[in-house]
């Protein structure tokens, strides 16, 4: 699932399987959340919204049956640390 970075209240990214029909938002506190059975519409709405946090907290939490995890940061911490790893210690021959 591709995720829309957003910086809105506590969302910090929002994605959406189709097919599925499964509506994942990631939260500040570095949790994820999986809605299932929402709709084409209301993802439109929630990704092309000026206000998506008021849109979720009135639209999308209450309304739909979500189940609680943990946002995958794995990858961007591999990139970083391949960035700011300290060099080795031996040469190579």
């Amino acid at each position: 699932m591709e995720m829309k970075r957003i910086n809105a209240g506590k969302l910090r990214a929002i994605g959406y399987d189709m097919r599925e029909r499964i509506l994942r938002v990631e939260l500040d506190d570095g949790s994820a959340i999986d809605y299932s059975g929402v709709g084409q519409e209301v993802w439109r709405k929630l990704s092309t919204s000026a206000a998506p946090w008021s849109y979720y907290r009135d639209n999308i939490e209450e309304e739909f049956s979500g189940r609680r995890g943990v946002a995958n940061k794995q990858k961007n911490r591999d990139a970083l640390d391949a960035l700011f790893k300290a060099p080795d210690d031996d040469p190579k021959p």
